[in-house]
């Protein structure tokens, strides 16, 4: 059967179908158009995450963020700074939208702060204070367990852009200690290292995540000793945003036995923080890379630990709650992440779209069926006026038959699915029975 007698054939005209929706579909697709501008459902493709140093923890962390997220389509811009300050600065002045921020790195303003939200704590950031064992030969034992005993040494407490130096001076302070009167001094971490390293500087600390290559690396240099916190509760109770946490022995390098023995620490908390105004979509992206970046155990915590949100500093978004909580959401496990990403943000949306559009809808068959029997009953009226004028001129019947037949022909081209053929068919045998009239008179 040829295309053109299939598509007469149907029990539905489609084309008829979707003109008699055409205001109802227009309606349907400008709200959802509408709801798209409004919810923005899609993220964009670039986002800025603010890190720390260079051969910092922070940069090492910002990549695995970076591979993460470009799985999805998502370039991760780092911005390196001197620290967690410097990204609190920028993700205030919005030259940042994610950033690494050390618990306690800073005094807070609850203004300045408003438009900051907490993807959820990361992982702890010890203070490592690492000194020369020579440049202690006159402390009782060789070993510092207390700030006291740094009071004549060369001590350098980290760039003016981290959040250590502010630490530090509480901490020395809290040991009635006065900065002012100590040789300290604010170089940067890898300046620091080195000059530590060549002699210069008997002290050197900073807090940062055990993966900080620094940190590997002077855990296992000779003559570099830690210094171990042997006040680290009384620390943590003075300071709420400190925890006292143990370096286990031998957890560096097992075959070296380094550190020959538990280390006491106190560490920070490092958090993710992000813009309020940031995608909702990048949030969940970026909650969800934190699971499996910071979820396995390590030095100083037990896998599934990390990333935690029971103590903020700062609101949690509603996005890294669910990640945290809940985990991936059920479309995402088996859709791609757009479509499942497009489905979850607009599904309110569309409820209410059908709850508008479906009352509407009912008037889409009426119309239809309107505009199918209007093919056919228009010929009515033509119909009537040739059988009133063979009643009233009976002399012009062979006239009017040879009309009756012209509209019977035309009549016959009319196309209209098959649900409706009886009724172009009661049109046709009204055709034909006034041509019998009008033959009838002509005889």
């Amino acid at each position: 059967m040829k295309p053109v007698k299939i598509l007469r054939n149907t029990l539905l005209s489609i084309r008829d179908l979707l003109i008699s929706g055409g205001p109802v579909l227009l309606l349907a697709v400008g709200l959802l158009v509408l709801a798209y501008w409004w919810l923005d459902p899609n993220p964009p493709k670039k986002v800025t995450l603010a890190t720390g140093p260079a051969q910092s923890a922070y940069e090492e962390f910002g990549k695995r963020y970076q591979k993460a997220l470009k799985a999805y389509g998502i370039e991760v811009v780092l911005v390196p700074s001197e620290g967690s300050p410097s990204n609190l600065k920028l993700l205030r002045a919005g030259k940042a939208d994610i950033g690494f921020v050390q618990g306690g790195a800073g005094e807070r303003n609850a203004n300045e702060e408003s438009g900051i939200v907490s993807l959820g704590s990361l992982f702890v950031e010890p203070v490592w204070l690492f000194y020369r064992a020579e440049a202690v030969k006159n402390v009782p034992g060789g070993v510092i367990t207390s700030l006291t005993q740094l009071q004549d040494l060369r001590l350098n407490i980290g760039g003016r852009g981290s959040g250590t130096p502010f630490l530090m001076r509480r901490l020395l302070e809290a040991n009635k200690l006065e900065p002012a009167q100590m040789k300290l001094t604010r170089l940067e971490q890898t300046a620091a290292t080195v000059a530590f390293l060549g002699g210069e500087l008997d002290a050197i600390v900073f807090a940062s995540a055990p993966e900080s290559l620094m940190v590997q690396m002077l855990l296992q240099t000779p003559g570099v000793k830690l210094m171990d916190f042997s006040q680290s509760d009384a620390y943590s109770r003075r300071f709420p945003f400190l925890t006292p946490v143990v370096l286990p022995r031998g957890v560096a390098d097992l075959s070296g036995d380094l550190p020959p023995q538990d280390v006491r620490l106190v560490a920070t908390t490092t958090s993710l923080l992000a813009r309020e105004g940031t995608h909702p979509a990048l949030l969940q992206l970026f909650s969800q890379a934190a699971k499996d970046i910071h979820g396995p155990a390590g030095w100083f915590n037990r896998a599934g630990s990390f990333p935690n949100i029971d103590h903020s500093e700062y609101p949690v978004s509603g996005e890294a709650e669910r990640a945290i909580r809940i985990g991936k959401p059920f479309l995402q496990r088996w859709l791609p992440f757009w479509m499942a990403n497009l489905v979850e943000r607009m599904w309110l949306a569309l409820g209410i779209i059908l709850a508008v559009l479906l009352p509407l809808s009912r008037i889409v068959p009426p119309l239809y069926q309107f505009r199918i029997r209007s093919r056919v009953f228009r010929w009515y009226g033509q119909l009537r006026d040739i059988e009133n004028r063979l009643h009233a001129q009976p002399h012009e019947a062979g006239e009017v038959a040879r009309e009756l037949d012209a509209l019977d022909d035309r009549v016959g081209r009319i196309s209209v699915p098959l649900s409706y053929a009886d009724e172009l068919y009661a049109l046709r045998n009204n055709i034909d029975a006034v041509r019998r009239k009008a033959t009838a008179g002509s005889a």
